[in-house]
């Protein structure tokens, strides 16, 4: 099973790509306020650097925090438009394992079908006006 790992909850971004659980790449970057315009073109980076396909990736798994809001949201809103157009799994994990559960979760057929982020700590919004 292929599969692409997303983490994005700081600055330095990470992508990895895995066949099973055997790392075939990884790649990381500073994106910091830059994560929307870039994370594109190093998922088509890391790809093919893998020698695959986005059509070929049969799994996502994406760490789902805490972190940063906006890391976070536009991550795995990449992660889940990616898993349903290409009508396959998807799992978010936190914790210094989340990667290798990740994957365990993925080969034995888990399916989180749409993930959402763990923040860290509640949102923090304005009351609306009278």
């Amino acid at each position: 099973m292929k599969i692409l790992a997303i983490r994005t909850d700081k600055p330095e971004a990470e992508l990895y790509v895995y066949e099973g659980q055997v790392k075939l790449a990884e790649v990381s970057w500073p994106a910091h306020r830059q994560l929307a315009e870039t994370i594109h073109q190093k998922t088509r980076e890391i790809l093919d650097k893998s020698s695959i396909s986005l059509g070929d990736i049969e799994g996502i798994v994406c760490y789902k925090g805490p972190g940063s809001f906006t890391g976070l949201r536009i991550g795995l809103s990449v992660a889940n438009a990616l898993a349903y157009a290409q009508k396959i799994p998807i799992v978010a994990r936190n914790g210094k394992s989340w990667l290798e559960r990740g994957i365990d979760n993925l080969l034995t057929g888990k399916n989180d079908n749409i993930v959402t982020p763990e923040y860290g700590a509640p949102a923090k919004t304005t009351s609306p006006k009278k």
